[in-house]
């Protein structure tokens, strides 16, 4: 007599013969993690996250707005302002940005950010997601019923 398998997340053993449908995209999974650094933020008026992607779809880095390293986060202002508003950079091997939010669309710096963007043929596109958000559950390892090793 064979053993059946049990029931995997409510579906029957044919389900496990098929791949998940509901899977985040690139997109999505690398938005997600850029605003899951932004949770890191101490900054009182903006959080923002970064995710840097190469061309195989892997993680080279992930940043927020925060304090550099070595500054105690204490002692510096977080004001929005500041004598010197502009400091250019200049976007060293990154050739596309994909963001979530224009609100400033129309300021100055984003207008020379834009520029400079496209002085150096880096391709920018606004974020449109497919679903209003992505639930991280830390208590779903422990209740996600899953297949013991045979």
């Amino acid at each position: 007599m064979s053993e059946e398998l049990p029931p995997l997340n409510g579906h029957g053993a044919e389900a496990l013969s098929k791949k998940r449908e509901d899977y985040l995209e690139w997109c999505e999974y690398f938005m997600a993690v850029a605003f899951l650094a932004a949770q890191r933020s101490k900054d009182p008026s903006s959080q923002v996250g970064a995710c840097i992607v190469n061309s195989e779809n892997k993680i080279v880095g992930i940043g927020y707005n925060g304090m550099p390293n070595g500054c105690h986060d204490d002692v510096l202002p977080w004001a929005r302002t500041a004598q010197n508003k502009l400091d250019t950079k200049y976007p060293y091997g990154i050739k596309e940005v994909i963001f979530m939010s224009d609100k400033y669309h129309d300021s100055p710096e984003m207008q020379a950010s834009r520029h400079m963007f496209d002085l150096s043929g880096v391709k920018y596109t606004k974020f449109v997601p497919k679903r209003r958000k992505i639930v991280i559950d830390f208590d779903s390892i422990n209740t996600r019923q899953s297949l013991k090793p045979l």
